[in-house]
């Protein structure tokens, strides 16, 4: 049976963005997505990817797992799911940024598969606050709440990564975001309104306005400011970089969520 052209351009972009048995068609289903097409998927496939770790986390608060065990077997899903790509790209960008002595030697040292003493540390942070956030917003809303929550920083998160590209040219010649390319201006925005959407319709009936402002609100603070740093440090963009974004961006909107969620 045929599928529509939403749920084929939703399945190739799940197939780059985690590690899901998905159906493959085209000549090189595999290949670096077209990102003029698919953009406006990448809120959507976050959604489904943190809802798939959403549901792990209802399933394991109704076996009666305490709030952390079942924050973080989310996560653990989540980083299942995903390949760990965006850890990846966060320890790679922490290395290159907190090792590197010019511009040459960070983009080195973030294609060097090797981890170090930043790349290591960040991600234990970021896995801590992941897990930590969610346990607290199972604590104050509830499960169901939480995985929902998760899904809107997936998605809103996944845009950030999205968005960064389209901010800046690539930092290099080759490698994954040079191969990948820059969004179309149209397609970006595309992206970004569809994140916006799910945001508001996720958040807005569960925990308020203001947690929906502030959750989108934290993403665009972390999108400039990694923008930013990465401009200063290596002139551009990379594939490392548009990882340790999205992970630095779904940390800060579920943050957000729970501090500025309507009681």
């Amino acid at each position: 049976m045929a599928l529509t052209p939403i749920v084929e351009d939703l399945i190739a972009t799940l197939r780059f963005y985690s590690r899901l048995p998905l159906p493959e068609w085209g000549a090189d289903p595999h290949g670096a997505p077209d990102l003029d097409r698919l953009a406006y998927a990448v809120p959507l496939a976050g959604v489904v990817l943190g809802g798939l770790s959403g549901l792990v986390l209802v399933g394991a608060s109704l076996l009666h797992l305490t709030p952390f065990l079942a924050a973080t077997l989310a996560v653990a899903t989540l980083v299942l799911a995903t390949g760990a790509l965006q850890e990846d790209g966060l320890a790679d960008t922490a290395d290159g940024f907190g090792g590197g002595r010019d511009r040459t030697r960070r983009l080195a040292i973030m294609r060097d598969s090797r981890i170090g003493s930043f790349g290591a540390t960040a991600l234990v942070l970021a896995l801590i606050l992941r897990v930590g956030a969610l346990e607290a917003l199972i604590q104050a809303s509830g499960p169901m709440h939480a995985a929902l929550a998760l899904c809107v920083a997936a998605a809103v998160s996944r845009t950030s990564g999205i968005l960064l590209l389209r901010a800046l040219p690539p930092a290099r010649t080759d490698g994954a975001s040079a191969a990948v390319g820059q969004p179309a201006p149209k397609a970006a925005l595309a992206c970004g309104l569809n994140a916006a959407l799910i945001a508001a319709l996720i958040l807005v009936p569960g925990f308020g306005v203001g947690a929906s402002f502030a959750a989108l609100a934290t993403a665009l603070l972390v999108l400039g400011a990694m923008g930013l740093l990465s401009a200063r440090l290596v002139g551009g963009q990379t594939g490392d970089v548009a990882g340790a974004t999205q992970q630095v961006s779904e940390i800060a909107v579920l943050l957000a969520v729970l501090i500025f969620a309507e009681s």
